[in-house]
């Protein structure tokens, strides 16, 4: 069941998490008319704003917040899409963001991936998130604590939530970075294994989910970190040419480490095909080594009457002599090049 939390501009107190929608028509209603009264008293109070927040609202929910804070349905649909890709929409300090929320486990070295959305409006803000990652506790407490923050209105917190998420990148693409780099040292090891050609294909992988969520914000980055988005108020323009400068080293380090995985990779597959025809190599110089002794015994195990050498006292030694001599003049010239 989704929950709320509000946070006025002037009086900024957090109001307890109540259920919008049940299957209990009573909840139901006393959650419309909680929302309702509060909508109520932000508009009697000039220069304040609510900012409501949904985590992993059903649809009856949201049909309720589209409701009451005449909220666009298609922009509604996207935020309840956690496949959506990553948009930022804003114009006259009005819109719609949408972000995926990125954490990473080190010990699986696996990405987790979760989906926040952001409604702005004139005297409301509200956030629409799905999955672990993301949470925003740390973002309702800073702007609790910063007057210069809220008296930004709405704006301020897409700003702080789009801030929060855009460090989970960064931290999160420098940890596979991180383990780029060891990867990297069992590749040149020269003795990479089956097992090193996966771990660089599920890093790779790891790394396109970094990419997916931040590929669709880099145009948005570009003007930020330019001051050239006029959707951006001239006093938050420094806030957010922050977050674009962040955002495009983000993608600087993910197209780097995605160059140096395929690079990888490449070297990997190249090194095991090199390992086994060294190896093949080794087989074939030993197996023509072997094939002397085993064609002169061959030949001289026919017992012809008529054979050289057959009734001669020298024989036997001179055939072991020769297959001795040859063998070692064929180990001496697979070992000069390298075969053995």
């Amino acid at each position: 069941m989704g929950r709320y939390s509000a946070d006025g501009q002037f009086e900024h107190q957090h109001k307890e998490p109540i259920d919008l929608v049940s299957d209990d028509d009573a909840t139901a209603h006393d959650a419309r008319a909680a929302i309702s009264q509060l909508i109520s008293h932000v508009k009697a109070d000039p220069g304040s704003f609510v900012w409501l927040g949904l985590v992993a609202p059903t649809q009856s929910e949201l049909r309720l917040v589209t409701e009451l804070f005449g909220l666009e349905p298609l922009d509604v649909e996207d935020a309840a899409n956690v496949a959506q890709r990553a948009k930022f929409d804003l114009s006259e300090g009005e819109g719609f963001a949408l972000f995926k929320t990125l954490s990473y486990d080190a010990n699986s070295k696996e990405v987790t991936t979760g989906q926040t959305s952001v409604f702005v409006g004139e005297w409301f803000a509200i956030t629409v998130r799905f999955g672990a990652a993301g949470d925003l506790t740390n973002v309702r407490e800073r702007m609790s604590h910063s007057e210069r923050l809220r008296t930004h209105g709405p704006l301020a917190v897409l700003y702080a939530v789009m801030d929060i998420t855009v460090d989970s990148y960064l931290a999160v693409a420098e940890e596979v970075h991180e383990d780029m780099r060891e990867i990297e040292q069992d590749v040149f090891s020269m003795k990479p294994t089956a097992q090193t050609t996966k771990n660089i294909y599920q890093l790779k992988r790891e790394n396109i989910a970094v990419s997916q969520s931040v590929s669709p914000l880099v145009n948005a980055a570009q003007k930020f970190a330019n001051e050239t988005d006029e959707s951006i108020p001239k006093q938050l323009e420094p806030f957010f040419a922050d977050i674009g400068e962040h955002i495009l080293r983000v993608d600087d380090i993910v197209e780097s480490t995605d160059n140096a995985l395929l690079t990888m990779l490449m070297a990997s597959t190249a090194l095991q095909d090199l390992n086994q025809n060294t190896d093949m190599r080794k087989i074939s110089a030993w197996v023509a080594i072997a094939a002397v002794p085993t064609l002169t015994a061959g030949i001289f195990g026919m017992n012809f009457e008529n054979m050289p050498e057959l009734r001669s006292d020298f024989g036997y030694p001179i055939v072991l002599i020769f297959m001795a001599v040859t063998c070692g003049l064929l180990f001496r010239g697979f070992k000069k090049s390298g075969w053995l």
